[in-house]
């Protein structure tokens, strides 16, 4: 017995001095290897080469699993070896299943295994290898979640929201039973944020009320609680702005800004927390005061302070390209096309066409270097050629661009601006689309059924209606149209539409010879429009009171209109022929496929140019 006993531990001793060796070995290696990733700059071959030497040692399956998930992490990360990344990731989830308690490593795996299937567009093998996960996960509350959210954001990606939705319930469930407030509240405002997406407002506002009061209830980490307050009243804000309720929403927005402040002062914590499931954060601080001089710029876009848009979107600009230096994440990127998307608009009324024309390519090159982003954003792309093209009169490619918009979006509210977009471009075009025209406008009747919610939205068809009044010359209908469209800016301060309303308003009481009322149109038109400052407003509101003054015998006030009308016609003429002389003027052609890669430069401009004389 006692030789026995011996014998066993004298083979346990050799396994314990083997076991130590092999360890001292695969220390040796890693260390080698980190220190090869960690170069500057990072020699991703010779890290490979050391974690590779790992295998000939037979090392036992917790180290071999683990290497396995190590190589397919940096051949991932560092190189375009997605065939090699993805068989040691496959060995890495497939050796660790057979191990008891190696949580990490298997999970780790599961979730980069399915990042690697999506980018190599196999959606179809990433699903069920993160349900297996999620199945798997129940006892390790981080995983659990963070998978969650990984399966959530893969639906999300492919359009079904609704699944999505499901996911991140399960998730605030889940979260709710091991007492993490914290994530259950991220879980649901992901989820009320899809379900803005998807225009579902009846069960956003009682999620949206709940999440309020889990934000405020919640005491923990001061950065987590104001990050889980920026998302709460990003949601909120941009919830009023889609409903295009752009003075309702200035206390929600005021609120954020402070926020925003306060995160900003406040030094990060680095004590973890006790619950494993609280291990989250939604986005960088960084990030968040990008998305916030964001939605401030949507805001100002909306509501016509031009100038404000163009402060904020100068700020988030340069601060987008100090993160992208050191940061790639999609998100910047996505941040940086709806930045630029806003300020073309502000461009275009301001009289500043050239330079929106080169931000419109500039958008057009960030879409060429992002499949997912183009296709995100394909349809305004084409919409922003539309005004453009309407900008530098080019109505029938203004028609073009507005179409191919129409043909590749989904989305209500994008859809409804085109639709109304479009229809102005058929009024000015006189009984060249008679019918379709009609068609448009049943399809936005502001009377009737109005296809969306928004507010703005309805203004602006109130006004297209106006002017196709005006146009036909029913003036009293064409009154009652843009008198409702002043009602409705004004509640809301839409100014630019508040100054369009009036000088047209102003333009109708001139044709029926009532010059006083026209006078007290056009005046605040004009005052309006210089404050906002609307470029074609002005070009038309000084050509109003030029003829007014005229009419009523004011030679030196007639005067002053006319000079006024001249310098802004100088400037958006010269402004117009340089937009037109641009190489980027060529993609008013484009109307298929992805954005042209190079554009060809012309001899000048090809567009008339009696629309603004």
């Amino acid at each position: 017995m006692a030789a026995q006993a011996a014998a066993a531990a004298q083979a346990a001793a050799a396994q314990a001095a083997q076991a130590e060796a092999a360890e001292s070995w695969y220390l040796a290696l890693l260390g080698f290897a980190e220190h090869f990733r960690t170069s500057s700059p990072p020699k991703i071959r010779l890290c490979v080469h050391c974690l590779q030497a790992v295998f000939p040692f037979k090392p036992p399956q917790r180290i071999e699993a683990r290497t396995h998930l190590q190589l397919g992490s940096v051949l991932y990360h560092h190189t375009k070896n997605s065939e090699q990344a993805r068989s040691h990731l496959e060995k890495a989830w497939l050796i660790s299943q057979q191990i008891t308690q190696f949580e990490d490593v298997k999970f780790e795996a599961a979730s980069l295994l399915s990042e690697l299937y999506c980018q190599e567009n196999s959606v179809d093998a990433a699903k069920p290898l993160l349900r297996k996960a999620i199945q798997i996960s129940q006892q390790t509350p981080y995983w659990h979640c963070r998978l969650l959210f990984q399966l959530a954001q893969l639906h999300t990606l492919e359009k079904d929201l609704v699944s999505a939705c499901d996911l991140l319930g399960v998730g605030a469930e889940y979260a709710r039973v091991v007492g993490s407030e914290y994530t259950r509240a991220l879980f649901l405002l992901s989820k009320g944020m899809l379900l803005l997406m998807e225009r579902k407002l009846q069960e956003v506002h009682p999620l949206l009320t709940l999440c309020g009061q889990i934000v405020e209830n919640w005491q923990g980490n001061p950065i987590q609680k104001e990050s889980l307050r920026v998302f709460f009243l990003v949601l909120q804000v941009t919830h009023y702005l889609d409903a295009g309720q752009v003075k309702s929403v200035k206390p929600c927005l005021k609120q954020l800004q402070q926020c925003i402040q306060t995160i900003s002062t406040l030094h990060d914590d680095e004590i973890l927390p006790s619950n494993p499931a609280d291990l989250f954060h939604w986005l960088p601080k960084e990030h968040m005061c990008v998305l916030v001089y964001l939605v401030t710029v949507m805001h100002s876009m909306q509501a016509g302070y031009l100038e404000k848009a163009q402060k904020y979107t100068d700020k988030a600009l340069m601060q987008l390209e100090k993160l992208k230096m050191l940061d790639c994440s999609p998100i910047l990127s996505s941040f940086q096309v709806i930045l630029l998307e806003h300020i073309i608009m502000c461009r275009l009324v301001t009289g500043h066409k050239a330079t929106a024309l080169q931000e419109i390519s500039q958008v057009c090159q960030l879409c060429q270097q992002s499949p997912r982003l183009f296709s995100n954003h394909a349809a305004q792309l084409h919409t922003l050629l539309g005004l453009y093209c309407v900008s530098v009169n080019c109505m029938d490619n203004a028609e073009a661009q507005f179409t191919t918009a129409l043909r590749l979006t989904n989305h209500q509210e994008l859809w409804a601006f085109i639709v109304t977009n479009l229809a102005s471009v058929y009024i000015r075009e006189g009984n060249r689309h008679q019918e379709v025209l009609y068609s448009l406008l049943e399809r936005i009747n502001p009377d009737h059924s109005f296809p969306v919610s928004s507010h703005c939205l309805r203004a602006a068809a109130f006004y297209v209606r106006g002017l196709f009044s005006f146009f036909q010359g029913r003036y009293n209908e064409a009154k009652r149209f843009l008198r409702e469209t002043l009602k409705m800016s004004n509640a809301e301060d839409l100014n630019r539409l508040t100054a369009c309303s009036l000088v047209l308003l102003g333009h109708i009481f001139y044709v029926l010879g009532n010059h006083r009322e026209s006078n007290n149109m056009v005046v605040p038109a004009m005052q309006l429009a210089s404050k906002i400052p609307d470029m074609s407003v002005q070009l038309w509101s000084s050509a109003l009171l030029r003829d007014l003054n005229k009419a009523c015998g004011n030679a030196m006030d007639a005067h002053e209109a006319a000079q006024m009308h001249q310098n802004f016609s100088q400037q958006l003429l010269q402004d117009h022929i340089e937009a037109c002389s641009l190489p980027e003027h060529n993609l008013i052609t484009w109307t298929d496929g992805p954005p042209p890669v190079q554009f060809q430069a012309q001899n000048g401009p090809n567009t008339s140019l009696a629309s603004l004389l």
